[in-house]
């Protein structure tokens, strides 16, 4: 599976994750099939168990802003991106950025590429 693929597979576990009770261990089958690609395993299960982490780091960029203000789909797209920023430095800052505008074209409107990518820039390239 390509990183991409990845990534939307992942965007999509965890919108659903965030929007009802399911469990990591429930989510991950009813999205994606066996053998479950490791780079989206990981993706899910660290946005996951860093996801307060990530939203304070989020947070503390979002202007005018609140996390729950933010729409559902955006707000699962930056965590992911957000989390491969903190905890995924072989990614290069640019391909995560790109990534998230790409993700946003797909689940998104036309506002969201620009809102996302305007948010993770703030984020310090390492």
């Amino acid at each position: 599976m390509k990183r991409r693929e990845a990534r939307e597979k992942a965007v999509q576990t965890l919108f659903q994750l965030d929007n009802t009770e399911m469990s990591i261990e429930e989510a991950i089958p009813y999205i994606m099939e066996r053998p479950i690609d490791p780079f989206y395993e990981s993706l899910v299960k660290g946005t996951t168990e860093h996801r307060d982490e990530v939203d304070e780091a989020l947070a503390s960029k979002l202007e005018k802003w609140s996390l729950d203000r933010l729409p559902k789909i955006e707000r699962t797209i930056l965590r992911l991106a957000v989390y491969e920023l903190l905890y995924h430095e072989d990614v290069p800052h640019k391909v995560i950025l790109n990534e998230a505008v790409e993700l946003c074209k797909e689940f998104g409107d036309e506002k969201s590429g620009r809102f996302v990518n305007g948010v993770l820039s703030k984020f310090e390239e390492k």
